[in-house]
């Protein structure tokens, strides 16, 4: 069966490009809104798989899409969101992820020019993954760390496995992407988690708290 899908923007024009695009793709979006409000009677009645979500909408356009994801995340955790911006606002990704970065992604709306990525988040958000736009990533790395932050101990290379890995990358993905064997990603990941002091756990598992030690780090 198709994903199912769930679109809120206040740009009439925006949100009906991005559920033709999504059709076009096999996608199946069960229900558009223009507000909150009007996105939380959506999901409670269409259960969709992944809400994509405008942080600025009405009456504010401030932080009103951050928010109803927060709810739909206490109210209907079966449904992943996906989150648009149109600038890098580093805070709104921290915020986000501060409790559970399972189902999750952040991206901006440039982003959506790049089809093939745009629609590879949804999937991975739909499937429990996360998904940080890089840009987002790239500007929060640059950012000087915490007083403190074990986050300083990390190598440069290690750096860019992290931001991969925020992305949502698989071992075998950032192998791609930085042109390395997976066997050395696995050690860079296997480094990150000592120098950032993470238990032994399942390695998702642990995957997740190493992007949200990292970002809550940062300052």
């Amino acid at each position: 069966m198709p994903l199912t899908i769930a679109l809120a923007d206040d740009c009439a024009l925006l949100r009906a490009g991005i559920a033709q695009l999504l059709r076009a793709e096999g996608f199946d979006v069960v229900g558009q809104a223009r507000d909150p409000e009007a996105l939380l009677r959506v999901v409670a009645t269409c259960d969709p798989d992944v809400a994509i979500i405008d942080i600025r909408m009405p009456p504010t356009h401030t932080t009103e899409g951050l928010e109803v994801a927060s709810e739909i995340r206490l109210r209907y955790p079966r449904t992943a969101v996906l989150l648009l911006s149109q600038h890098v606002e580093s805070e709104y990704a921290r915020e986000l992820l501060a409790t559970d970065a399972t189902g999750i992604g952040y991206l901006l709306k440039d982003r959506i020019s790049h089809i093939d990525e745009f629609l590879d988040a949804v999937r991975r958000v739909a499937a429990g993954g996360t998904a940080i736009d890089p840009t987002l990533i790239t500007r929060m790395l640059a950012r000087p760390a915490a007083s403190g932050a074990t986050v300083e101990s990390l190598s440069p290379r290690e750096h860019q496995v992290l931001s991969a890995m925020a992305e949502g990358r698989s071992n075998r993905g950032i192998a791609t992407a930085l042109r390395l064997t997976e066997r050395t990603i696995e050690t860079h990941v296997s480094s990150i988690f000592a120098k950032l002091a993470l238990p032994p756990e399942p390695d998702d598992h642990r995957r997740v708290l190493a992007v949200l030690h990292h970002l809550k780090a940062l300052t």
